[in-house]
């Protein structure tokens, strides 16, 4: 039975670059994948980009409204009009799907038999959990953590947001990384991985 997979990390984990392997790996053994991305993900417009520099346009976006298997059937069905079928789908920044759309991945793995691999964070600056990925953690079939590291050296588990290179801890879940230069870098949105001590000490004490 195919499966739901669920990848999760901190930022600057790698899960964009593992998603592009991962592609690469099926592509090189002649098999057909699809990508997509919540299209709320304004990040690279319509691309996957990894901060290694790799990028890749997706096949599809998935806007909150959409339902994702009926978008991911209708790529299949043209796909086996040209004599050929989807191996595997991949999802980058997966936390920011809807529940709904979550179970439509399910959906898809179990009942389409098509193995789905979703990339995403778990909690947002304020350490409370995406919708997504709160649903992702709840019914995918493995969950894999991908690590990274703290400034301090050790295990980063939380997302600090950063505007004009200070931490912030208050505002909506959702502030995409523009990753703006020259004037207006000073008020750009940034997050940076930290470990549990680090992100207390940043916020005072506060948690949530």
């Amino acid at each position: 039975m195919a499966k739901l997979y669920f990848r999760y990390g901190a930022m600057n984990s790698g899960k964009s670059t593992a998603l592009l392997q991962a592609a690469y790996n099926y592509e090189e053994r002649g098999q057909r994948v699809l990508l997509a991305k919540p299209a709320i993900d304004t990040k690279g417009a319509s691309e996957i980009s990894s901060r290694l520099g790799m990028t890749r346009e997706v096949d599809f976006l998935v806007a909150p409204y959409d339902d994702a298997r009926e978008i991911f059937l209708r790529h299949r069905a043209d796909a086996r009009a040209h004599g050929d079928d989807i191996a595997c789908l991949l999802i980058d920044e997966a936390q920011f799907l809807t529940p709904a759309q979550v179970d439509d991945l399910f959906r898809i793995a179990v009942e389409e038999g098509i193995p789905v691999l979703a990339y995403g964070i778990r909690n947002d600056f304020l350490t409370h959990a995406f919708p997504g990925s709160a649903r992702l953690l709840a019914i995918s079939h493995s969950l894999e953590e991908l690590k990274t590291i703290c400034r301090c050296g050790r295990k980063a588990v939380f997302n600090g947001r950063v505007i004009g290179g200070r931490f912030v801890f208050d505002g909506d879940q959702v502030a995409i990384d523009e990753g703006a230069e020259g004037a207006i870098a000073a008020a750009a949105t940034t997050y940076e991985s930290l470990c549990g001590t680090c992100y207390l000490e940043e916020s005072g004490g506060r948690l949530g």
